[in-house]
């Protein structure tokens, strides 16, 4: 399967996305009840774990400040506001270069979060609050337009939901993104997401999945959120933090071309394992001096105990 390829770029405020090869987003949870990473963390805790994200290779980093569980109430929007704004001021503080999202479909969290700097609003309830895309368009941010079929929090997998999910699917977002740009956000600004698992059967998603030229027909940037995905444990039997090769896959298959933000929790792991695919399915030549340095060769140091001898410096 040849992995899609939309167009290579993403408008912002004040810089553009490259998006040649997939642009990693790490997320980061900003709630206590994350199926990823719960538990309540200090400020210092979330922006550490977004150090280590953009060391890993992480372009773009999505606060949360709301789980997507479905058995627990919606956050009020100030409480959501308290959670999520003081990570995204010390981002713009500490890390300038980092593209900003935030997972929010709420209008007074979307205006408090592009103005304390955030890039790009990841909407997951599809437009539901018709002044989610003015306030996105006045701050000339990104927007991320995702197909559901329910209410935010709302769990619907039916087999007979749709017709046809793929043509439901693409008539959906052309509709979706027409509405942005006639509220002013910019064409070139925004991503389409298929919404993998969002009210969709692991099936479903699949079809979807497997059809992304189809959906995205005008070829605007993509946003795929399929690490860890229900999909992925329903075809391996695996629990969240044990899909990590079915998510390897899945970004092969369908996240690997231009045009794609890919939204990951492994975000180390997934570098690696594009690092390795871009050369093995390149042609440019790899460097004849390309060695292995010496202190990874074994798992715990040289077998005979000694330390590798670095060179001299003169």
């Amino acid at each position: 399967m040849t992995p899609p390829q939309f167009r290579s770029s993403l408008r912002l405020a004040d810089r553009t996305l490259d998006l040649t090869r997939p642009a990693l987003m790490g997320v980061v949870n900003a709630n206590p009840d994350s199926f990823s990473d719960p538990g309540h963390r200090p400020l210092d805790a979330i922006v550490e774990q977004v150090h280590a994200m953009v060391d890993e290779g992480a372009a773009v980093i999505d606060v949360g400040g709301q789980s997507g569980i479905t058995n627990v109430p919606e956050v009020d929007p100030s409480e959501e506001i308290d959670r999520v704004a003081p990570v995204v001021e010390a981002i713009v503080a500490q890390l300038p270069d980092v593209v900003i999202s935030v997972d929010t479909y709420k209008p007074p969290v979307v205006a408090a979060v592009l103005e304390a700097g955030a890039h790009i609003v990841n909407d997951v309830s599809g437009l539901r609050a018709p002044e989610l895309a003015p306030l996105v368009a006045r701050h000339r941010a990104g927007l991320v337009v995702m197909h559901t079929a329910a209410p935010p929090k709302t769990r619907l997998q039916e087999t007979d939901l749709y017709g046809n999910v793929v043509d439901e699917v693409r008539t959906f977002l052309a509709a979706k993104v027409d509405e942005a740009v006639a509220a002013g956000v910019d064409r070139d600004a925004i991503l389409i997401d298929p919404g993998p698992d969002f009210t969709k059967t692991p099936a479903q998603t699949v079809e979807v999945l497997r059809h992304l030229d189809v959906v995205n027909p005008d070829g605007l940037p993509a946003l795929l959120a399929i690490s860890r995905k229900d999909f992925i444990g329903a075809l391996t039997g695996t629990r969240p933090k044990e899909r990590l090769a079915g998510t390897l896959a899945a970004v092969a298959a369908v996240g690997s071309g231009t045009g794609v933000v890919l939204r990951v929790h492994d975000v180390g792991q997934i570098r690696n394992f594009l690092t390795v695919l871009d050369v093995l399915r390149g042609t440019d030549p790899v460097d004849p001096d390309l060695r292995l340095a010496d202190e990874l060769r074994w798992a715990a140091g040289r077998p005979d105990g000694t330390t590798p001898i670095e060179p001299s410096a003169t």
